[in-house]
Protein backbone atom coordinates (compact mmCIF):
# COMPACT_ATOMS: atom_id res chain seq x y z
CA UNK A 1 0.00 0.00 0.00
CA UNK A 2 1.30 3.92 -0.77
CA UNK A 3 -0.22 6.46 0.27
CA UNK A 4 0.51 9.23 -2.06
CA UNK A 5 0.64 13.06 -1.68
CA UNK A 6 1.71 14.93 -4.99
CA UNK A 7 3.69 18.08 -4.20
CA UNK A 8 1.65 19.93 -6.37
CA UNK A 9 -1.34 20.19 -3.83
CA UNK A 10 -1.33 21.12 -0.41
CA UNK A 11 -1.19 18.63 2.40
CA UNK A 12 -4.79 18.48 3.41
CA UNK A 13 -5.17 19.27 7.33
CA UNK A 14 -6.99 16.82 8.04
CA UNK A 15 -5.66 12.91 9.18
CA UNK A 16 -6.03 11.44 5.93
CA UNK A 17 -3.98 10.69 2.31
CA UNK A 18 -4.99 12.53 -1.26
CA UNK A 19 -4.41 8.98 -2.76
CA UNK A 20 -4.22 4.98 -1.71
CA UNK A 21 -2.35 3.11 -4.13
CA UNK A 22 -2.87 -0.69 -3.37
CA UNK A 23 -2.99 -3.92 -5.97
CA UNK A 24 -3.09 -2.13 -9.61
CA UNK A 25 -5.64 0.51 -8.41
CA UNK A 26 -6.35 4.40 -6.87
CA UNK A 27 -8.49 5.63 -4.62
CA UNK A 28 -8.40 9.43 -4.40
CA UNK A 29 -10.08 10.72 -1.53
CA UNK A 30 -12.68 13.47 -2.25
CA UNK A 31 -11.27 16.50 -3.47
CA UNK A 32 -12.92 20.30 -3.18
CA UNK A 33 -12.50 23.29 -4.93
CA UNK A 34 -9.04 24.24 -3.33
CA UNK A 35 -6.19 25.39 -5.52
CA UNK A 36 -2.22 24.12 -5.16
CA UNK A 37 -1.34 27.49 -2.31
CA UNK A 38 -4.73 25.60 -0.27
CA UNK A 39 -7.43 28.44 -0.58
CA UNK A 40 -10.81 27.50 -1.24
CA UNK A 41 -12.00 28.40 -4.58
CA UNK A 42 -15.51 29.38 -4.64
CA UNK A 43 -16.61 30.58 -7.66
CA UNK A 44 -18.77 29.18 -10.37
CA UNK A 45 -19.90 25.55 -9.50
CA UNK A 46 -18.61 24.69 -12.99
CA UNK A 47 -15.06 26.81 -11.96
CA UNK A 48 -15.17 24.58 -8.85
CA UNK A 49 -16.47 21.35 -10.55
CA UNK A 50 -12.88 22.29 -12.74
CA UNK A 51 -11.03 22.50 -10.00
CA UNK A 52 -12.03 19.39 -8.12
CA UNK A 53 -11.28 17.81 -11.36
CA UNK A 54 -8.06 19.33 -11.99
CA UNK A 55 -6.84 18.22 -8.50
CA UNK A 56 -7.72 14.40 -8.85
CA UNK A 57 -6.31 14.55 -12.51
CA UNK A 58 -2.90 15.76 -10.39
CA UNK A 59 -3.05 12.97 -8.24
CA UNK A 60 -3.93 10.14 -10.82
CA UNK A 61 -0.57 11.46 -12.12
CA UNK A 62 1.45 11.28 -9.56
CA UNK A 63 0.04 7.57 -9.01
CA UNK A 64 0.79 6.55 -12.60
CA UNK A 65 -3.03 6.84 -13.50
CA UNK A 66 -5.04 8.86 -16.18
CA UNK A 67 -8.37 10.33 -16.44
CA UNK A 68 -9.31 7.61 -18.86
CA UNK A 69 -8.81 5.10 -16.16
CA UNK A 70 -11.03 6.05 -13.91
CA UNK A 71 -13.55 3.33 -12.83
CA UNK A 72 -15.73 4.85 -10.72
CA UNK A 73 -16.35 8.30 -9.27
CA UNK A 74 -18.48 9.49 -6.97
CA UNK A 75 -19.74 13.45 -7.09
CA UNK A 76 -21.27 15.24 -4.02
CA UNK A 77 -23.67 18.22 -4.61
CA UNK A 78 -24.48 20.44 -2.07
CA UNK A 79 -27.62 21.56 -4.05
CA UNK A 80 -29.17 18.99 -6.38
CA UNK A 81 -30.69 22.06 -8.31
CA UNK A 82 -27.20 22.52 -9.29
CA UNK A 83 -26.88 19.02 -10.87
CA UNK A 84 -27.94 20.04 -14.53
CA UNK A 85 -24.29 22.60 -14.53
CA UNK A 86 -22.24 20.09 -12.26
CA UNK A 87 -23.23 16.86 -15.07
CA UNK A 88 -22.56 19.98 -17.93
CA UNK A 89 -18.82 20.41 -16.45
CA UNK A 90 -17.88 17.00 -15.48
CA UNK A 91 -18.46 15.98 -18.83
CA UNK A 92 -17.03 18.39 -20.83
CA UNK A 93 -14.16 17.45 -18.27
CA UNK A 94 -14.46 13.44 -19.34
CA UNK A 95 -14.81 14.01 -22.88
CA UNK A 96 -15.88 10.33 -24.29
CA UNK A 97 -14.71 8.54 -21.02
CA UNK A 98 -17.99 7.48 -19.20
CA UNK A 99 -16.50 5.55 -15.83
CA UNK A 100 -19.36 4.37 -13.31
CA UNK A 101 -20.44 7.49 -11.14
CA UNK A 102 -22.63 8.01 -8.35
CA UNK A 103 -24.58 11.88 -7.75
CA UNK A 104 -24.98 12.08 -3.78
CA UNK A 105 -26.98 15.25 -2.77
CA UNK A 106 -25.50 15.81 1.32
CA UNK A 107 -26.33 19.66 2.06
CA UNK A 108 -23.55 21.83 3.31
CA UNK A 109 -20.12 20.90 2.38
CA UNK A 110 -16.61 21.48 3.39
CA UNK A 111 -16.11 25.43 3.49
CA UNK A 112 -19.47 26.04 1.93
CA UNK A 113 -18.27 24.08 -1.30
CA UNK A 114 -20.60 23.44 -4.49
CA UNK A 115 -19.23 20.34 -5.09
CA UNK A 116 -16.70 17.28 -3.58
CA UNK A 117 -14.90 14.64 -6.08
CA UNK A 118 -13.39 11.23 -5.04
CA UNK A 119 -12.67 8.17 -7.42
CA UNK A 120 -11.24 4.87 -8.17
CA UNK A 121 -8.95 4.65 -10.90
CA UNK A 122 -6.43 1.84 -12.34
CA UNK A 123 -2.79 2.41 -12.56
CA UNK A 124 -1.21 1.95 -15.94
CA UNK A 125 -0.80 3.48 -18.97
CA UNK A 126 -3.83 5.14 -20.39
CA UNK A 127 -5.40 4.11 -23.84
CA UNK A 128 -6.35 7.83 -24.52
CA UNK A 129 -3.93 10.62 -23.20
CA UNK A 130 -4.83 13.94 -24.19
Amino acid sequence: MEYLQPSALPIPKGHYSPAVVHEGLVYVSGQLPIDAQGQVQLGSVEEQVQLCLQNVETILKAAGSHRSLILRVNVYVSDIALWPRINAAYAAFMGEHRPARAVIPCGTLHYGSAVEIDCIAAVGAAHSQD
